[in-house]
């Protein structure tokens, strides 16, 4: 068993191209973890073993692998940078103690660093900056720490300085580092793929830039550190150690992040960074403790009481799922462990579903291996465990005789969909058994059938997603299924308030089923795009707790089955202000009558076609700007602003996404391959009337 204050979960997120895997590779590869440097370009890299990353050279789905690096266990988890899978990022980050995150030198900030950087501030991740690709054409180190600082309200803390920048060619290659620490310069031999490096004497000619640097960076340590306040006004040296104590401090307590720079594709800064993630980003002891609820208060309907269990293998057992891989031999479920012990062959509780689980086998993970854990798993591991029947992505386990249910994972909504048909009556049972089994391994994918016309629709968070997801059903599953092409995923809601009286009055035999449901219905943005149903009865009302649910009830799956147009509403509060039963009403009369309000109220209110809304970073020379602005408008594109970086102009737009389609082909058309652009999920918009008139 690994000390527990010898473990740290990390990490590594980006944007994507920013060189994450490449990052990841090279770190396996000088831990001992692999005999040979793996390559994106190559489809050699043992994170991304899957056919489709290989292809594709683009990390999909987020890999844990454990390996050791100066006598700690680390748990590392290379997370893709492209949108479409913004959730292997956020289910990561909920588990993780610290992460890395990777900056391309060039590029800069971009959009999906801002994403995943909030998503890391969600989940109240420390983080330490790694600048990478110093060594390519544009590469700027200080611009990128300067716009770390602005677009993402961090405290950069240079801890490494770049000797030089660009590629071999130029009058000044990057080909160096210097630690500010230690006030040294340090040069990596290409030979062995950056396996050895020396460490030499700072140049002359770099010798005040050091200074400068080493005398901000004491600057800001001292903020966090009287011992360093008052050894710098005595002008004395301040200690190595005392420097590492602080930076760590301040790191766990988000105070500050350190930045270092390097490239991970020549072998340049790649051990100095996981030196720095193992020194200052936290162990599973350096977290709060973490917090649940008591599910028997939840289910007896008392007060929900709070829960705390440390990071402590003396504790009760309790666990986290965030990731489901479907095998033919049992789903292999990746489980954070906060507390306690868990040992092969024992018995858990899936808390939220009171469903008792058997742990057959637990597992090391090791990207696309794994390794049997004979012993007990302990508080602060992240392990991958086979055999488990009915846990999903966010359920919480837990000893079964003192239970706590953790906060589960929260995934985006779906933008995108399109229709699928098996080409046969008998592909269509395993087509259904297909689409569960992705369901389980991926939160934001989603499959319903259209009732009207028996079609299934799958859902996803954009065209790339969607597309993977066919060539998965065709080529893994060999699948003989129709894809139809995507279409957007609209949302209503309603232009005013109404206020209604919906009633059930129907005969049965000899009895007369009453209900009467009185409501208000109005428009609530306050960023929630779900439906709120608040019952608000009079004080003197005597109407059955089981009669209010189901009136509560049937308003959440009207408002989910959608409103004139059969798209979900989004934007609504909903109050039952009063029921109104009699001797004879049931749960029926109820529903009946709810329903009866639902439909008054939206007729009376007015709908509104709400479409999704991207919002787009497009990075262009700027000889093809003037183009691409035109083609962006002629999308219904707002250009909120535009500026440049480095030698190229960055143009931030929000466009709705029916109009985004095939966009990649043609920015590439625009700008002859030199332009690229990412988008995320912005918000959903009134629809203009074209797009309305097409559905009526």
């Amino acid at each position: 068993m690994n000390g527990i204050e010898n473990i740290r979960n990390i990490g590594i997120i980006a944007h994507i191209d920013a060189g994450k895997t490449t990052v990841s590779e090279r770190v396996l590869y000088y831990a001992h973890f692999t005999h040979r440097v793996g390559s994106v370009d190559e489809g050699t890299t043992v994170t991304d073993f899957d056919v489709e990353e290989q292809e594709r050279g683009i990390t999909i789905y987020s890999v844990a692998v454990t390996f050791d690096w100066n006598g700690c266990q680390v748990n590392l988890i290379d997370t893709p940078g492209h949108v479409d899978f913004t959730a292997e990022v956020e289910r990561s980050l909920r588990v993780l103690d610290g992460a890395v995150v990777v900056f391309s030198a060039r590029e800069g900030v971009e959009a999906q660093s801002e994403t995943v950087w909030r998503q890391a501030d969600k989940y109240n991740v420390p983080r330490i900056a790694f600048i990478n690709k110093m060594d390519r054409e544009g590469a700027d180190f200080y611009a990128t720490v300067t716009e770390i600082q602005k677009r993402l309200d961090a405290n950069p803390l240079v801890v490494t300085l770049p000797v030089g920048a660009g590629p071999e060619h130029t009058n000044d290659p990057f080909r160096a580092t210097i630690d500010l620490i230690r006030m040294k310069m340090l040069t990596f031999d290409q030979e062995n793929c950056g396996k050895e490096f020396e460490i030499h004497d700072i140049p002359d000619e770099m010798r005040d830039e050091a200074e400068l640097w080493r005398s901000q960076m004491l600057d800001q340590l001292s903020m966090f550190s009287d011992e360093i306040t008052e050894l710098m006004l005595a002008e004395e040296e301040v200690p190595e150690t005392l420097i590492h104590k602080v930076i760590r401090d301040a790191t766990i307590h988000a105070l500050c992040v350190p930045v270092l720079c390097g490239t991970a594709l020549h072998y340049i800064g790649v051990q100095p960074l996981m030196d720095a993630a193992v020194a200052y980003l936290p162990s599973p002891l350096d977290i709060p403790p973490v917090q649940g609820m008591d599910p028997k208060a939840k289910r007896q309907g008392e007060e929900a009481k709070k829960v705390v269990r440390k990071t402590d293998p003396k504790e009760p057992f309790c666990g986290l799922v965030f990731k489901i891989i479907p095998g033919r031999h049992g789903d292999l479920t990746y489980v954070r462990v906060y507390s306690g012990a868990l040992k092969p062959g024992t018995r858990v509780l899936n808390v939220g579903r009171n469903e008792k689980e058997n742990v057959p086998q637990i597992f090391r993970l090791l990207a696309g291996h794994k390794e049997p854990i004979k012993d007990a798993v302990y508080a602060g591991d992240i392990v991958g465990i086979v055999g488990l029947n009915h846990s999903v992505t966010g359920d919480t386990l837990s000893d079964t005789g003192k239970p706590v249910l953790l906060e589960s994972i929260d995934f985006p909504e779906t933008v995108i969909s399109m229709a699928i048909e098996p080409e046969t009556t008998a592909e269509r049972k395993k087509l259904d058994e297909t689409l569960e089994i992705m369901r389980r391994q991926d939160p934001t994918f989603s499959a319903v059938v259209n009732p009207e016309t028996g079609q299934t629709l799958i859902s996803g968070m954009g065209e790339l997603h969607l597309e993977i997801i066919k060539h998965r059903l065709l080529r893994d599953f060999k699948l003989n299924v129709r894809v139809r092409p995507p279409r957007v995923s609209y949302r209503e809601t309603i232009r005013s308030t109404a206020e209604v009286v919906g009633e059930c009055r129907r005969k049965v035999g000899e009895t007369v089923l009453f209900a009467q449901v009185s409501l208000r219905m109005e428009p609530f943005d306050k960023g929630d795009k779900s439906v709120l149903v608040i019952p608000m009865l009079p004080i003197e009302s005597t109407c059955p707790s089981e009669f209010v649910e189901a009136a509560v009830q049937t308003m959440r799956e009207q408002g989910d089955g959608g409103g004139m147009y059969g798209f979900p509403l989004i934007h609504i509060k909903m109050t039952i202000s009063d029921i109104q039963t009699d001797d004879q009403t049931t749960e029926t009369a109820v529903r009946i009558a709810a329903a009866d309000a639902f439909n008054k109220a939206v007729l009376q209110a007015g709908v509104e076609l709400m479409e999704p809304v991207m919002k787009l970073e497009v990075t262009a020379p700027d000889e093809n700007v003037g183009d691409i602005i035109s083609d962006l408008q002629q999308r219904r594109a707002m250009i909120n602003q535009t500026y440049v970086r480095g030698r190229n102009t960055i143009i931030e737009a929000e466009a709705p996404l029916v109009n985004l389609f095939g966009y990649s082909n043609a920015v590439k058309s625009l700008s002859q391959g030199h332009a690229s652009f990412s988008m995320e999920p912005f918000t959903y918009k009134p629809a203009p009337k074209e797009v309305l008139e097409g559905f009526i």
